[in-house]
């Protein structure tokens, strides 16, 4: 333990098994932050699931506290940072093996169900008769597997941009995504409309293979059009609009676009899993590949959002080590993970912020889940995007958390 932040931190590091089905087999490690004030040592737990799949959970800084929504936690509870299965500082998923098909099998127990046995492996070891739940969109996801599988663990949930969708077909959930992206793409050319010029012109360079990445790779005009998944997150656009001012032939633009590609080799897990967190059930087999309207196809000016394509692991150097395995959980049959009869038995308090003009957890399909659940109050809003938690992080946890107690302030 030591203080830091003006907070204690103590680290937690628990051996859960692989597979959950089968205990006595191949364990691995999971790792988890305790934050508290330092007068909250009687303040119950909320743990707080992490967007992804395969990012860790964000590190605790100060001046101002960082992430924006934990000072307002740490006044009613003490702070469970969780580093899901495979991320962080819990046991690792680096470089591919030889054997595609093996490397795919081990990852099939990454999903939401995992994560949320791993998290109750972790109660169990805090001694903690309940806890509340803070997911924010993946995150969300596995809150939503948790409410079906273990709701008598917990006291409340709290959903920012992470209602599912609850048995709706994965090709259904991606066609829709591509609509909202569309409305996106016209609201930036609307506030940027000298931009249609600059963005055609980089993606004619990109055709002619004169845009660069610093490490000398080709961009293609497909990949940089996934720039526009920083449509979906507030002042995502002004980012977009920053790096199409820049020189393409500079070296500030090679890194900052570069770095606002959604999928590299950093985070193999966020690629290599990230459909599989839309199936509720079945094989993705690159859905958002095939049900890509013909607009968004070829030529097009579109910018596209958080869609994973089969040629991101040819197009991204970093990820091409992966490809055999992407392609193995792409045919993975996945196991339901949500049960929208037990979700209407369940009598947990919850809240949860919808966002209007979310293009990667739609606000029509969140909606439909609400209802489901008989403890939800909800906050529609289209004052943020999918990332309010991290850009307003204080008000928007306050509100949910007066909302979920029925207080004051929260209606």
């Amino acid at each position: 333990m030591s203080y830091d932040l003006g907070v204690l931190l103590t680290d937690h590091v628990i051996a859960v098994p692989l597979d959950h089905d089968r205990p006595d087999g191949r364990t691995i490690e999971v790792y988890a932050r305790e934050i508290m004030a330092a007068d909250g040592r009687d303040l119950p737990y909320l743990v707080y699931l992490q967007g992804g799949p395969g990012h860790e959970a964000p590190r605790p800084s100060s001046r101002p506290m960082s992430p924006s929504w934990l000072e307002r936690a740490l006044r009613s509870f003490r702070v469970i940072m969780l580093d899901q299965r495979g991320t962080g500082r819990s046991t690792p998923y680096g470089a591919p093996g030889p054997d595609a098909a093996a490397d795919a099998e081990w990852l099939t127990h990454f999903r939401a169900d995992a994560i949320v046995r791993d998290a109750e492996c972790l109660r169990e070891h805090l001694g903690a008769r309940q806890w509340s739940l803070l997911g924010q969109s993946f995150g969300g996801y596995c809150s939503l597997h948790y409410l079906c599988e273990a709701p008598d663990s917990l006291r409340e949930v709290f959903f920012t941009g992470g209602l599912p969708p609850v048995g709706r077909p994965v090709d259904e959930v991606y066609s829709a995504t591509f609509d909202t992206m569309r409305m996106l793409n016209r609201r930036y050319h609307r506030r940027f409309p000298q931009d249609a010029v600059r963005l055609r012109e980089l993606l004619d360079r990109c055709d002619a293979g004169d845009v660069r990445a610093p490490d000398g790779a080709p961009i293609s005009r497909r990949l940089m059009r996934t720039i526009g998944h920083h449509l979906g997150m507030d002042g995502g656009a002004d980012k977009v609009h920053q790096v199409l001012e820049l020189d393409f032939a500079s070296s500030a633009f090679r890194h900052d676009v570069a770095a606002m590609l959604p999928f590299d080799a950093r985070n193999p897990l966020y690629a290599v899993l990230h459909e599989s967190s839309y199936a509720d059930g079945g094989a993705t087999r690159w859905s958002a590949e095939r049900v890509q309207p013909d607009d968004f196809a070829g030529e097009s000016l579109l910018l596209t959002g958080e869609h994973l394509y089969s040629w991101h692991f040819e197009d991204t150097p970093g990820l091409r080590p992966y490809r055999d395995v992407a392609a193995a959980i792409a045919e993975h049959e996945w196991p339901r993970l949500f049960d929208a009869e037990r979700l209407a038995q369940v009598d947990v308090p919850c809240a949860a912020v919808i966002y209007a003009d979310d293009p990667y957890v739609l606000r029509q399909f969140s909606e439909e889940t609400a209802d489901l659940l008989p403890g939800m109050h909800r906050w529609l809003t289209d004052e943020y995007l999918h990332n309010g938690l991290r850009t307003d992080g204080g008000r928007v946890l306050d509100r949910l958390i007066a909302l979920a107690r029925d207080l004051p302030g929260g209606r």
